[in-house]
């Protein structure tokens, strides 16, 4: 059988199997390895198959990975998430809609030592939504609030996906980190102007919290020194080059756990749920990459990867032009599949062709990432969406998905300014290399 038309039956195999709610990493695992097998032969497929599972496991950079979910977990765990939510809630909570300006703040602030957008959210709309429903915000804008502040977090560092971007693409992982600071700090601003123009137009949908004097707002700040000295100590490191991003993993963990026991916050149940969640969150991830790479060997194989890559490389059209094709394909496929899958399987057939058109590598991650971020929030998946309903069952989705739409736009702007602009995400990468 042709290697192509076993592809297309290989896709449409992936397609219904994740119609049928497998895992997409052993949706996308079993299809490239049956794919393999019909066209090299069960033997070579699950040799390759095997020494795909232990190269792509030992790789030295990606223990970063379990390193800073490892540090989120125990972060999340002492409290931060409540001081930071209450340091923004002091200075913004007495503007109109200022709870969810202080949801927006705290996400991306939790996101600085988190790095996974879905556990941001989460852990957010334990704090914020109880607050907004006691002021009476408008169901749209204070479950949109928080599914779209969570997002954030796999765009400020550290983030798990840039990390992944970086070790598929051999990109410097700490000149990813730094690239991803402006942006995400955009996206922060971006966020709260929507909320206020929002609540402009419909003051009902978010009412003023209660002011705070200015005595009340420096200590509320005061209380955020941990997070701000761990996301000094890991981000200042890499930009400053004191340690590489693996080592500052390494010390953002101990970081972590040194600030829960000085809180008392270090318990046995805690640490124990806090590995236990390390364990099981890296365990997912690195299903999703096995299964990603396995997906992409075949491709190889099949040639369906040279093909793709062959048209739209061959594309009559400016660089510039191919550029915003690719980001559209991104586009559609953030409304079916999650992110890390998405890096996983469209950056390794991409990435070639974004280099040989002489755009820079970081900026295609930053991008990248901004571009999969939307597909937490889009219709019919939107990962955050579906973790808020969780918390507030209570809300209907078509009214999370209302709340989401201006952030969704705001969002897009920041992408085609960056797209644009390219010094947005590179400027701070290029002044860091001056220390180093």
């Amino acid at each position: 059988m042709d290697p192509v038309t076993i592809g297309m039956m290989v896709f449409a195999a992936l397609f219904a199997l994740l119609v049928l709610t497998v895992p997409i990493g052993f949706s996308m695992g079993l299809c490239g390895l049956v794919g393999m097998a019909m066209i090299i032969g069960w033997g070579p497929a699950l040799s390759l198959f095997g020494t795909t599972v232990y190269e792509n496991t030992v790789t030295y950079d990606l223990s970063i990975v379990p390193l800073f979910v490892l540090m989120g977990s125990v972060a999340s765990r002492c409290g931060l998430s409540r001081e930071l939510y209450g340091a923004f809630n002091a200075w913004f909570g007495a503007f109109r809609g200022g709870l969810a300006l202080a949801t927006v703040g705290a996400c991306g602030a939790f996101a600085a030592i988190c790095g996974s957008s879905v556990a941001t959210a989460a852990t957010m709309s334990q704090v914020a939504l109880p607050e907004m429903q006691r002021y009476k915000y408008a169901d749209s804008l204070a479950t949109g609030s928080i599914a779209a502040g969570g997002i954030i977090g796999i765009l400020i560092p550290p983030s798990v996906v840039l990390v992944l971007y970086g070790v598929l693409t051999e990109t410097s992982i700490g000149d990813l980190f730094i690239a991803g600071f402006l942006p995400g700090i955009l996206t922060i601003v971006g966020f709260m102007l929507v909320i206020s123009v929002v609540t402009y137009i419909w003051p009902e949908t978010g009412a003023a919290g209660e002011k705070t004097s200015l005595q009340e707002k420096l200590v509320a700040l005061a209380r955020t020194w941990a997070i701000v000295a761990l996301f000094a100590i890991v981000i200042g490191g890499i930009y400053f080059g004191l340690f590489t991003p693996t080592e500052a993993a390494g010390i953002g963990a101990v970081g972590a756990f040194a600030i829960s026991a000085m809180r008392g916050r270090l318990t046995v149940s805690n640490a124990r749920e806090a590995l236990m969640e390390t364990v099981q969150t890296t365990a997912m991830i690195f299903t999703i990459l096995i299964g990603a790479i396995t997906l992409n060997n075949f491709m190889v194989f099949s040639g369906i990867a040279a093909a793709l890559s062959g048209f739209v490389s061959g594309l009559d059209m400016p660089p510039m032009a191919v550029m915003a094709v690719i980001l559209l394909i991104y586009l559609v496929m953030g409304c079916f599949l999650d992110a890390l899958a998405m890096i996983l399987l469209t950056v390794p057939i991409f990435f070639p062709i974004v280099t040989s058109l002489g755009f820079d590598p970081v900026w295609f991650g930053i991008i990248v990432v901004m571009v999969v971020e939307l597909g937490l929030i889009t219709p019919p998946i939107g990962m955050n969406v579906f973790v808020i309903k969780g918390m507030a069952p209570g809300v209907k989705l078509s009214a999370i998905y209302r709340g989401v739409i201006p952030f969704v736009i705001a969002q897009l702007i920041l992408i085609i300014a960056v797209f644009l602009i390219p010094d947005i995400a590179l400027y701070l990468p290029e002044t860091a290399r001056a220390f180093r």
